[in-house]
């Protein structure tokens, strides 16, 4: 490579032609650089489909930047010579082009960042790190937010956001006359199931994404998941063409049953394009705007309009802030003291059990699973179990297309394990078995019986729920949210109490409860 004025560094999740990363670029002076590293697909055991992606679409966006006639070294996993990690491309490519400074917006991942921070103070060359406008919120806007509260809740920043971009506001006041609509977006679909569910259209591999994926089977052909059907966007172009179906032919549908499950559906009535956001193939902007022109339309209901903008305005959002508050010290957080390794079936989806084998099962094929499925199925059942927060995190980041740190991890170690002690929720998202029941039809075809926390055909998560607040029942007295559960649990007798701990243990030594399931006679 020839002597460079600026080295601008671009990372797999910042494929954005807008980026800050471009300002004052001189096409005869800089030079753009992306790296494909081993590292970066082995530091978790990543998911086929999510390598897959992110290397066909930095491919794609790279050929692009060239077609502007910008010079761009790329380092292709494929090529001869090619280092492990991102730190030590981004050092050989500094000693070849003698930069004088280091360009990139801030990375997704606490890691990363610092990786590259170290290695541009090794080399001697200064790095400039620059905000990230992708988002409508900056890191210091939320450490403002946060400063002086006792706690911090999404909601309140959500309303604040909301007032400042003037989104789903008329006049001052909330459209639809309320900041919320989650009430309404809890529906189960009963007994006749969902109906007229589309069908997911996705444009088939391109030469750039072949070849990708015959990269990835040969050189990670022992990681999780399967290739056989590759859904996903790895163009600005496909990614606008799913954010317009799904506004023009899903949005009005996709409130009631946001939260809803159903057997051999995967994808159900949801956009799809969180995996186009976090990659930057899509601007949170365009389509918060394209949303709200359905409702302002009439071609889309408040409630589930404001239930997706929420998703993106007001979570998205909140949970980097949350992410980049906390680090690095966050990752490390195990505020219930859950001390039980992941079990070995989240690899395989080999259970008895049809929620979770169906949640599983669809994760591996896909590598995608909507968000009460990865809440109130795996991440539930995590939480119950008493799983180390830290292995759910690291299985969530390898598993799913759109996992990126900085999205991923206070999601799940916060949200789903409430391992943060309450930074991102009020209390822990704990239920028992009737919860899936009253939300899908999972049930119907299991061995368990949801209410029963006892006895051969006891429910998994109806004995664990119970178990989990015995366990933790003095270190949630204080929260006033779970008062009505921890009363439920006083009226628990000690023989009651015993039976739970003793099934719970059962459940724990097997807890893919194959074998206990095997032994009732049930399967």
């Amino acid at each position: 490579m020839k002597e460079v004025r600026h080295l601008v560094v671009v990372l797999g999740d910042q494929l954005d032609p807008d980026s800050a990363a471009f300002d004052g670029f001189d096409a005869h002076k800089d030079v753009i650089w992306m790296a494909e590293v081993a590292d970066e697909s082995t530091h978790v055991w990543t998911h086929k489909q999510r390598i897959v992606l992110f290397l066909s679409a930095m491919r794609h966006f790279a050929a692009e930047l060239k077609d502007r006639g910008w010079r761009v070294d790329y380092r292709a996993l494929d090529q001869k010579a090619r280092s492990e990690s991102l730190g030590d491309e981004l050092r050989k490519a500094i000693e070849e082009g003698q930069p004088s400074k280091v360009i990139l917006v801030e990375p997704g991942e606490w890691r990363v960042r610092d990786g590259l921070e170290k290695v541009c103070d090794r080399s001697g060359v200064e790095i400039e790190i620059r905000g990230d406008r992708h988002f409508l919120s900056s890191v210091d806007d939320f450490r403002n937010h946060a400063e002086g509260r006792k706690e911090l809740r999404m909601e309140y920043f959500y309303r604040e956001l909301r007032k400042k971009t003037g989104v789903l506001m008329d006049d001052g006041k909330p459209a639809g006359g309320a900041w919320n609509f989650d009430k309404e977006n809890r529906k189960s679909f009963g007994k006749e199931g969902p109906q007229e569910v589309p069908s997911y259209r996705a444009s088939p591999p391109d030469e750039i994404t072949t070849a990708v994926i015959e990269l990835v089977e040969d050189r990670f052909g022992d990681h999780p998941g399967s290739l056989d059907r590759f859904l996903w966007s790895v163009t600005r172009a496909q990614a606008k063409r799913s954010l317009k179906r799904f506004i023009d032919e899903i949005l009005p549908r996709f409130g009631d049953h946001q939260d809803a499950l159903w057997t051999d559906e995967p994808f159900l009535f949801h956009s799809l394009i969180s995996s186009s956001l976090n990659l930057k193939l899509l601007n949170p902007r365009e389509v918060i705007e394209a949303a709200e022109g359905a409702y302002r339309d009439g071609k889309a209901p408040i409630a589930a309009v404001e239930g997706f903008i929420r998703q993106i305005l007001g979570w998205r959002e909140y949970v980097r802030g949350v992410y980049w508050l906390h680090m690095p010290d966050y990752v490390d957080r195990n505020g219930l003291k859950a001390d039980q390794d992941l079990p070995e079936f989240f690899w395989t989806g080999e259970t008895p059990l049809p929620c979770l084998r169906q949640t599983i099962g669809q994760t591996l094929e896909f590598g995608y699973a909507h968000h009460i499925q990865r809440l109130m199925v795996t991440g539930l059942y995590s939480l119950l179990l008493g799983v180390r927060p830290k292995e759910v995190h690291e299985w969530y980041l390898a598993v799913y297309v759109d996992a990126v740190e900085w999205v991923e991890l206070p999601n799940t170690l916060g949200m789903s394990q409430y391992a943060d002690g309450g930074v991102m929720a009020s209390k822990p998202y704990c239920a028992s078995g009737k919860y899936i029941d009253r939300m899908s039809n999972y049930c119907k075809g299991c061995p368990c019986k949801p209410g029963d926390a006892t006895g051969d055909r006891a429910c998994p998560f109806t004995t664990l729920y119970w178990d989990f607040l015995l366990r933790n029942e003095e270190e949630l007295s204080g929260n006033h949210r779970m008062g009505m559960q921890l009363r439920n649990l006083k009226r628990l007798d000690e023989e009651r109490r015993e039976a739970i701990r003793g099934r719970a243990e059962q459940i724990r030594e097997d807890p893919s409860c194959k074998t206990l399931v095997e032994q009732a006679g049930l399967l």
